[in-house]
């Protein structure tokens, strides 16, 4: 059975593994059709993911369909198209026991610790399956990277009419922003890239946006917005270390920081403008299990369209060839979803 395996940053291959064994109890196998290509996918090819090893099958944005199931699992059936769950917790750390799978003590995660969905079948826990017979495989593959957005902006908890900035627009900020505009806040959106700024205007129909230019002019717009309060909540999806220092400036007083994503620098920050605007710092770590139902019921009821987000397809065969455009601005990709079987 062919799949692409991460040797080491920089460089994919194509390999043989043997067939999965059948499943066992509590457990089902599956086939792997699409597979969505996110920020942690890139991180680790460019070797900027602190928890990524080598080397390693990536792909942990699944839409899948059950081939078998074993005994004693009633939540799917053979046939069942499904989103995956990515998160390999224990169940009995004292984060599993206060409900914080996302952030078990033990936690694998398919596609960084252990291997994920490069590959045609394999075998899982039955409980990290979340069944949909509406949604698309594009669609189920896509529910991950939601859950990523729902669970930083459950974190903040902004309330109506509240500012938010969500610092980054590729898709996991586009998650952020979902979830935020169903709270009713008023969203700004700040990134480099003026093709993605205007997807987010013009698609996602968010009220603001501003391009960062690293002149100062963007601190004066986000006045202008927040007539001067600045932003109570912000959401750093960018993935730079810069950016996330940076990103304390655009606090208001009381306001909230949230780090979606996960570098390998330190983040520094000025203690006097942290304790005199008395802001609050927040991580985001993957997601709950709970979110996945949420969002496959808001894909279903055409309340969350992530259709336009998709802008890049390619074959199992051709990922290798294709990758690399993936990890550059100008080729314009805000998701990829490659195409397995």
């Amino acid at each position: 059975m062919k799949a692409i395996q991460l040797e080491k940053p920089g460089q994919f291959r194509h390999i043989e593994i043997p067939e999965p064994n059948r499943p066992g109890s509590g457990e089902a196998l599956i086939r792997v059709h699409r597979v969505g290509i996110c920020g942690t996918d890139i991180s680790g090819y460019l070797g900027k993911m602190p928890f990524y090893s080598y080397p390693r099958i990536p792909g942990h944005e699944l839409g899948i369909e059950v081939v078998e199931v074993g005994s004693g699992v009633s939540n799917v059936k053979a046939g069942d198209r499904c989103s995956v769950e990515p998160y390999m917790n224990c169940g009995e750390c004292y984060a599993c026991r206060r409900g914080n799978s996302n952030c078990c003590e033990k936690l694998q995660v398919l596609g960084v610790h252990i291997d994920g969905g490069l590959r045609p079948q394999f075998v899982l826990p039955a409980r990290k399956l979340h069944p949909s017979s509406k949604l698309t495989l594009e669609q189920l593959a896509l529910v991950e990277t939601l859950g990523i957005g729902c669970h930083a902006v459950d974190r903040a908890n902004p309330q109506p009419s509240e500012h938010v900035l969500v610092i980054g627009a590729g898709p996991i900020g586009l998650s952020v922003i979902e979830f935020a505009k169903l709270t009713g806040a008023t969203i700004t959106v700040l990134d480099m890239n003026q093709g993605r700024l205007d997807f987010c205007q013009k698609t996602m129909g968010v009220a603001h946006t501003i391009r960062f230019t690293g002149d100062g002019s963007e601190m004066k717009a986000l006045q202008e917005i927040t007539n001067g309060a600045l932003a109570a909540h912000v959401f750093d999806a960018t993935g730079s270390p810069k950016s996330m220092c940076n990103a304390f400036n655009y606090v208001g007083h009381t306001g909230k920081i949230v780090f979606v994503g996960i570098v390998t620098d330190e983040i520094s920050f000025p203690d006097p403008l942290f304790h005199r605007r008395e802001m609050t710092i927040l991580a985001s770590r993957n997601s709950l299990p709970k979110d996945f139902g949420r969002i496959i019921n808001l894909i279903e009821t055409g309340r969350i369209d992530t259709r336009p987000w998709i802008t890049h397809r390619t074959p199992f065969e051709g990922l290798i060839e294709v990758f690399p455009s993936y990890t550059k601005l100008e080729t314009g990709v805000i998701k990829a979803i490659v195409e397995v079987a």
